[in-house]
């Protein structure tokens, strides 16, 4: 079985890495997202190609509410084989804005392709579609299905792709397993941590310097509220996960204030109000609804202290956790091993992943992928030639063993 999807990789191998520069060549950026529409019929051409049928579904700009974008995202949904049980491959378009229109003009390079999105995650999704086209080529019968989900949005929280598709009751429906191809850099992430993102604005009275005591200093009300999160941030930062990640400073819950923050109008005006986020990112081991609540109980305090302040949350996504002793982790790092030579470990993402959606409705949810987190969203993005088959063939292998075949 593996020697013969092999060999069907090894005739594909040329194709796929021209299907991934075609990709890439695509300026998918979100924002704006304006390229949506060329990405995806790229993609239903080449399942057409394969001789799978598909469906989009288009997701209008209104449905996500906090987006910079007026294009229509669109969430394509794909499958092979029949049965009661679906392992989905999932994957995202999306690519952050590239910081060189050159970077949507892909080149190979020393066996490494480079481009906006080669990383993460266009060369995932190659490795996916190539693992199906493999399995399809060989005649393979599996006793249940793969469930292709191909998303817009994952690099903004997933409003119009994984969100939508959960809200429609469309996501993970009869799933028993999900493998997503995010560059993970060769270790398999086996669980994320979750986003409580908030701006606050802090309320004062401008007034002339010269008459400042007629104004309240919104700027210094806000170092009020900043000494109260320091004050929490120090508690939390005493949590550590349980799960894998290196180095020991990495286990500790976060609180991080001030990534983007604002004040006043003029040097020589009270300010009369002061912006600043606040991100929030949880361990599998907290609860979202819980570490929300500890925030908006302490701003409540802080209004009860006189300070006139507002906060909006833009962004809440939960965390999530399988153990590395599932079966589907246990498939999935023996093919690894026995396609690399090297036995994976398995760690906890820094940050939000796309597993988290399929974990809410109990579906044991992994990420592995030939791209590097190291250089994903940089502007010398690449990957890996060789890994793109190689992820590939090993999700062809862990379909094989984790759903059976006739």
């Amino acid at each position: 079985m593996e020697q013969m999807l092999r060999e069907t990789l090894a005739r594909y191998e040329e194709e796929l890495i021209t299907f991934t520069k075609a990709l890439i060549a695509i300026p998918s950026e979100n924002p704006p997202g304006v390229a949506y529409h060329a990405c995806v019929e790229l993609l239903t051409q080449k399942l057409a190609e394969i001789g799978l049928d598909y469906t989009v579904l288009e997701v209008p700009a209104a449905t996500a509410s906090s987006s910079l974008s007026t294009y229509p995202g669109y969430c394509l949904l794909s499958s092979y084989g029949t049965g009661e049980n679906v392992l989905y491959f999932h994957g995202h378009y999306d690519v952050v804005p590239a910081s060189d229109p050159a970077q949507f003009q892909p080149y190979i390079k020393g066996g490494n392709l480079f481009g906006r999105g080669s990383s993460d995650m266009k060369s995932g999704l190659a490795a996916m579609i190539g693992a199906v086209q493999a399995l399809k080529a060989s005649g393979i019968q599996l006793r249940g299905a793969i469930g292709l989900t191909i998303v817009p949005d994952e690099e903004t929280g997933g409003q119009r792709g994984s969100q939508y598709l959960t809200e429609h009751g469309l996501l993970g429906h009869q799933g028993i397993g999900m493998l997503t191809a995010e560059p993970t850099g060769g270790v398999v992430w086996n669980a994320n941590r979750g986003a409580i993102s908030l701006r606050v604005r802090v309320k004062g009275k401008p007034a002339h310097v010269g008459l400042h005591y007629q104004g309240v200093n919104a700027f210094e009300q806000m170092v009020t509220v900043a000494n109260a999160l320091l004050d929490y941030k120090r508690e939390i930062t005493m949590r550590q996960t349980q799960f894998h990640i290196k180095p020991e400073a990495a286990r500790a819950s976060i609180l991080m204030m001030g990534g983007q923050s604002s004040s006043g109008t003029n040097f020589n005006l009270v300010p009369a109000d002061c912006t600043f986020t606040v991100d929030r990112r949880i361990n599998p081991e907290e609860d979202l609804t819980e570490e929300k609540q500890r925030l908006l109980d302490l701003f409540e305090r802080l209004r009860q202290q006189g300070i006139d302040l507002e906060v909006e949350i833009f962004q809440e996504a939960p965390s999530s956790g399988v153990s590395k002793t599932h079966s589907l982790a246990q498939v999935l790092a023996r093919n690894i091993e026995q396609v690399t030579g090297k036995a994976p470990v398995f760690e906890l993402c820094p940050g939000l992943l796309e597993i988290r959606w399929y974990a809410q409705q109990g579906i044991p949810a992994f990420a592995y992928g030939p791209g590097l987190l190291t250089v994903s969203h940089g502007p010398d993005e690449f990957v890996p030639v060789e890994n793109i088959t190689r992820v590939a063939l090993i999700y062809a292998l862990t379909a094989v063993q984790f759903l059976g075949y006739d």
